[in-house]
């Protein structure tokens, strides 16, 4: 067994969805894993992650679209509006979403599906730099 862990910094432009898989398929094939398992682990409360089509950025759209909705940045909602009217919003997507994936490695690749993409989904509405860790176990 071999474990690898290394940090991607991300930088946002606020909300949005950033695809980072090109980042992690590299990284895995430079570790030479041929089975295993990576997680991968976003570092902050107002940031998450998620796995997600790649290939019509209309997905994209609609998921800030649907979270907005869902979750409004409304001031009196929110007892916590001491870092801004989104700060709280952002928490509360996150929690909807994901801070961490575990996704199987085989044969020296992370196993996504053909339209599947890694993507740090900011939920704060001014720019960010994101820490993403990588931890990979395997043979």
């Amino acid at each position: 067994m071999q474990q690898f862990q290394t940090r991607l910094d991300i930088r946002t432009q606020g909300q949005g969805l950033i695809e980072f898989t090109r980042d992690v398929e590299h990284w895995v094939d430079d570790c030479a894993i041929e089975n295993g398992l990576l997680t991968v682990y976003c570092a902050h409360t107002s940031a998450s992650l998620i796995i997600q089509e790649n290939a019509d950025p209309d997905v994209q759209y609609d998921l800030q679209v649907f979270f907005k909705r869902l979750v409004r940045e409304d001031p009196s909602l929110y007892r916590h509006t001491c870092e801004g009217p989104d700060d709280m919003p952002a928490h509360i997507r996150a929690a909807l979403t994901n801070v961490s994936l575990s996704i199987p490695v085989a044969n020296g690749r992370a196993v996504l599906g053909t339209w599947q993409g890694i993507y740090l989904f900011e939920h704060r509405a001014i720019p960010h730099r994101r820490q993403v860790h990588l931890h990979l176990i395997g043979q």
